[in-house]
C-alpha cells in the first residue's frame, strides 16, 4: 500500500513538474520570438539614384559609364535594387600593342541590399548586398600600320562588331546619408568577380561595359545622388 501511494505521489509530481516546465518554456519562447511592435509600414516607397563616378571617368579617361538605379525600400531594412547603365570606351592605340579598342553597350544588375545598422529607421544607413550583372556588347579592335623591321613592309588589321558577353557577381558595401528632404548622398565599394564570358578570337576585350577594364575581378567605387519618391 505504501509503495502504491509513493508511486502515485511520484507520478503526480512528475506530471506537475512537466506542466510547469511546459508553461515556462512556452512563455520564454513567446518572449524570444515575439516581434517588437513597429508602427513603420513594411513598404516605404522607392528611390532613384544616379552615379557620378562613371561620367567623371568619361571626362578624364577613355572609358566610363552612365548609370541609374531603382531601389525599393522594405521596412528600411531590405532594399531590392535594379541598376541599368551604358558603358563606353574609346581606348586609343596602346603604346605596346598598337591596338585601338572601341565599344558602347548597355548592362544591367539585379540584387539586394540589407541595412546592417542597428537603428533601421534612422536617415543614415549602412548596408551590404550583392548583385548579379550581365552585358551583351560588340567591340571594334584595330591596329595601326606597323612596319616589318626586315622587309620594311607595312601591315594592319581591323575587326568590327566582334560579339561578346559577360556574366558577373558583385559584393557591395555602402553608406548613404540624408542631406535635405528626399535627397540623399551615398557611396558604394564593389568587388566584382567574373562568372562566364565570351570574347573575340583575336584577344580579350580591353573594357567590359559595367564591369570595367577587363580582368577576372575588379574593385570599383560609386558615388550616388539618391532621391526618395
Amino acid at each position: 500500500m505504501i509503495a502504491k501511494s509513493i508511486s502515485s505521489y511520484t507520478s503526480r509530481l512528475t506530471v506537475s513538474v512537466l506542466l510547469l516546465l511546459s508553461v515556462a518554456l512556452q512563455a520564454q519562447g513567446q518572449k524570444l520570438f515575439r516581434m517588437e511592435k513597429d508602427s513603420v509600414a513594411f513598404f516605404r516607397g522607392f528611390a532613384l539614384s544616379f552615379d557620378l563616378v562613371g561620367p567623371a571617368k568619361l571626362m578624364f579617361s577613355d572609358y566610363g559609364e552612365y548609370e541609374g538605379a531603382l531601389r525599393i525600400n522594405l521596412h528600411d531594412q531590405w532594399f531590392p535594387i535594379f541598376e541599368l547603365g551604358v558603358g563606353h570606351a574609346n581606348h586609343k592605340a596602346d603604346e605596346v600593342t598598337g591596338l585601338t579598342y572601341k565599344t558602347t553597350a548597355p548592362y544591367f544588375r539585379l540584387g539586394m541590399d540589407w541595412n546592417i545598422k542597428k537603428k533601421k529607421h534612422d536617415p543614415y544607413r549602412i548596408y551590404a548586398g550583392f548583385r548579379y550583372a550581365y552585358t551583351n556588347y560588340k567591340c571594334d579592335i584595330s591596329r595601326d600600320d606597323m612596319e616589318d623591321p626586315v622587309w620594311k613592309t607595312k601591315s594592319s588589321f581591323s575587326e568590327e562588331g566582334i560579339s561578346c558577353y559577360q556574366h558577373w557577381l558583385e559584393g557591395v558595401f555602402g553608406i548613404d546619408a540624408s542631406i535635405m528632404g528626399p535627397f540623399h548622398l551615398g557611396w558604394t565599394v564593389r568587388y566584382k568577380r567574373r562568372l562566364m564570358h565570351k570574347e573575340g578570337d583575336i584577344g580579350n576585350s580591353w573594357y567590359v561595359p559595367g564591369f570595367g577594364v577587363n580582368d577576372t575581378d575588379n574593385l570599383t567605387l560609386n558615388f550616388n545622388v539618391i532621391i526618395d519618391i
